[in-house]
């Protein structure tokens, strides 16, 4: 049996859509910043056509214009998750030795974690030796205002990539904003964290951050368990274990601690 093959005749809608992919994998694919007039002739289209789609891209994040008139490069959205894979990749490579340290030391659950647009993400955990522990948060998001990890990574965020969070944090919470602000105050003095029975009653956590060479963190690194094990006195003993070990882990990412938020 035969088939006869039928012509693709794309919608309006449809077509605006395979241009712009098509103009965003131009842009992807070169190795410099392209201009409109050759990205126009690569993809076949008139100059105001391209023009229109190239500026839906932009208005997305998608691809980025130097000036008023110049060149076409990827956009933030695009280099954020490009190089996501790589760096979480490696994040969770070097954090293995630190958190095993850590784990060593604490017997609790521990946990590396980032930041995400709607949550604290969690990437990678070594489980408690104890019955009685936390339960499996890889994968898992939770809010800043009331996560150890959360109110870390609030404290020592780079500026532009704290509004995010921010959002995200007035969006859904009821937190007091001033008293999270003298808590953050405090975080970033201390270099360190606590959540008490704030995320879940029973449940609590301490963290510190892990920064880069510009001293603004990329990660958390944080011990949990019950709030019966985790006393305050425990939290006392805890706190410059975790600093140090999440000081470890920032200095194979470039950071050097002296007279960067020395805790």
């Amino acid at each position: 049996m035969h088939f006869m093959e039928q012509e693709f005749h794309p919608t309006p809608g449809t077509q605006s859509i395979d241009r712009g992919a098509q103009l965003l994998a131009l842009v992807l694919e070169s190795d410099a910043p392209r201009g409109l007039g050759e990205l126009a002739a690569d993809a076949g289209l008139p100059k105001s056509t391209a023009s229109r789609l190239l500026g839906a891209l932009e208005r997305n994040g998608l691809v980025e214009q130097e000036g008023l008139r110049g060149a076409f490069r990827a956009g933030p959205v695009m280099a954020r998750f490009a190089g996501r894979g790589l760096s979480v990749r490696r994040l969770v490579e070097l954090a293995e030795r630190p958190m095993a340290a850590l784990a060593d030391a604490t017997g609790e659950t521990i946990n590396v974690a980032v930041a995400g647009p709607v949550g604290v993400e969690h990437l990678a955990q070594i489980e408690s030796r104890h019955y009685l522990g936390t339960s499996h948060w890889v994968g898992r998001r939770v809010p800043y205002h009331c996560s150890a990890n959360g109110k870390v990574l609030l404290a020592f965020l780079a500026p532009g990539a704290v509004e995010g969070p921010l959002e995200a944090l007035t969006s859904r919470t009821i937190v007091e904003p001033a008293l999270l602000a003298a808590e953050l105050r405090a975080v970033c003095r201390d270099g360190f964290a606590t959540a008490v029975d704030e995320l879940e009653l029973g449940l609590s956590a301490v963290a510190a951050p892990v920064l880069d060479e510009s001293g603004h963190a990329v990660a958390a690194l944080s011990v949990s368990g019950p709030t019966l094990r985790l006393s305050p006195r425990r939290v006392a003993e805890l706190r410059p274990i975790v600093i140090k070990q999440a000081r470890a882990l920032g200095e194979q990412l470039g950071h050097r601690p002296e007279g960067v938020h020395a805790a």
